[in-house]
């Protein structure tokens, strides 16, 4: 008998739910879009109603009704979520208040209660874990941040400190477990909501960042992982518990005991690319839809005529101001008469791959790892002029894995250690995890933008005092 699992993948524009089979073959698919969130007062981002459940049930629904096997062959499901958001329960595990979403200011701060009838406060895979189970537990590998857990023990802190800390109490929190355990077995009531089996147990994983790694069957210190989503950053794996770092920081991984070092990234990255795709407007959709192509694919055909360096049109990716530089905005220079929207969408492009590689490389000098290989997750993988852009900064093998939703598979691999179709994590991400296809470095092209990174990395110093000045003016 074929078994299969369903990875859960929470994000933060969709939820999307998989069947993979025990190979790692995408079997069913279910994907529902989040509602655009709720922002009453500056500071406040919230997630209206019960959207994050409603919108995990409904891609299960999905999901399940495309399943063409007998659904006692699933035999686990995996949950990941977003991670950095805050939940607060009643004593029945209802929502006593909207989700706050991981750009909610109050994330960052110590928990100040809201209501009367706070009983617990949670993660959104806690939350999500009580409402598929009815138990109070949840994976400790989604708790980074303003909590009292001790990062080296993965459980809560025994020190009062870090409960002064955070305004929290230990009876406010969930019961622990590792990921790759048991968090409860499926309801009938969430059967009914979902169309999963009553009865499936469901497995812990961690957070987001760290499962879309696994997914990539990120496992080896030398294997980099740059995931090209809406926040872009570069990801590694190790053993250390490392803090105080100045490069990168350190979140924990998919494996017990296993870390996730994530260096400087990009916000509003591949945002950028969706930004100048809807600058160009209907009539640009309407012709490429005419020869049967998406806009994005007709940009990337357009773009794979233009020069590396894009005939000196470059792209700095501020478009999302840091905290502690927050007159600065992004820059397109060098405009000539030679460049057209081609040029501007492969600049975007580069952009992405030069700040990734100065801030990847900022990470590997602290951690004194070299970096091997690269695989390149998320919407922007899916474009092979991209893949050759990273291949050639990066000047290494560039991978690319089979399917879209590396989060969802990295569920699905830690369901499949909890039930024992796989012996380890190890082996779930051999047998699950299938590389596509790679890219090799073209060195004439690797040389051109090697020139240019050390003038790409230099444009802000140029630019700052000017953007200080603007600011002061118009904002």
């Amino acid at each position: 008998m074929t078994r299969y699992l369903v990875g859960i993948d929470n994000g933060s524009q969709s939820s999307k739910v998989t069947v993979f089979d025990e190979r790692g073959g995408v079997v069913a698919e279910g994907r529902v879009p989040l509602r655009p969130n709720h922002t009453p007062a500056p500071g406040v981002v919230e997630h209206p109603d019960d959207d994050l459940w409603d919108s995990i049930a409904a891609a299960c629904r999905i999901a399940m009704a495309e399943f063409p096997g007998d659904p006692s062959e699933i035999v686990g499901v995996g949950l990941c979520t977003i991670r950095f958001c805050r939940a607060v329960l009643r004593a029945d595990g209802s929502l006593a208040q909207p989700v706050m979403s991981w750009m909610d200011a109050r994330v960052d701060g110590p928990f100040v209660p809201e209501r009367d009838d706070v009983a617990y406060v949670t993660t959104s895979s806690g939350y999500v874990t009580h409402r598929l189970t009815g138990t109070f537990r949840d994976t400790a590998a989604n708790y980074q941040g303003a909590w009292p857990i001790d990062t080296e023990t993965w459980r809560w802190s025994t020190d009062a400190a870090s409960y002064a800390a955070t305004g929290m109490q230990r009876q406010q929190l969930f019961e622990l477990v590792d990921p790759g355990d048991q968090l409860g077995s499926v309801t009938a009531a969430a059967a009914a909501a979902t169309g999963l089996p009553v009865g499936l147990p469901v497995i812990a994983t961690a957070n987001d960042k760290a499962v879309e790694a696994l997914g990539c069957g990120l496992l080896d210190p030398t294997t980099l992982l740059v995931s090209l989503g809406t926040y872009i950053a570069g990801m590694s794996v190790g053993d250390r518990d490392i803090s105080g770092a100045t490069d990168f920081w350190t979140n924990f991984g998919s494996e017990p005991g296993r870390y996730l070092y994530e260096s400087g990234g990009i916000r509003r990255g591949m945002w950028t690319v969706s930004w100048f795709r809807d600058l160009l407007g209907p009539d640009a959709a309407a012709a490429a839809e005419a020869t049967g192509e998406r806009v994005e694919e007709r940009l990337n055909r357009e773009a794979e005529s233009v020069p590396a360096g894009s005939d000196g049109l470059l792209t700095v990716l501020d478009w999302l101001a840091p905290a502690d530089a927050g007159f600065r905005k992004g820059s397109i220079l060098g405009f000539d008469r030679r460049h057209g929207r081609a040029h501007v969408y492969r600049s975007i492009l580069e952009g992405i791959a030069m700040t990734m590689r100065e801030r990847v490389d900022a990470m590997a000098a602290e951690l004194g790892t070299p970096y091997e290989r690269v695989v390149v997750s998320g919407g922007g993988s899916s474009s092979d002029l991209m893949m050759r852009v990273m291949a050639d900064v990066f000047q290494l093998p560039t991978i690319r894995i089979v399917g879209d939703s590396a989060a969802a598979r990295g569920a699905a691999v830690c369901a499949a250690v909890a039930t024992g179709v796989h012996p380890s994590f190890a082996a779930a991400a051999e047998a699950m995890v299938v590389e596509r296809d790679r890219f090799a470095p073209d060195p004439s092209t690797a040389a051109v933008y090697d020139a240019l990174r050390a003038v790409h990395a230099d444009v802000t110093a140029h630019t700052d005092d000017l953007y200080r000045q603007t600011a002061a003016i118009v904002g």
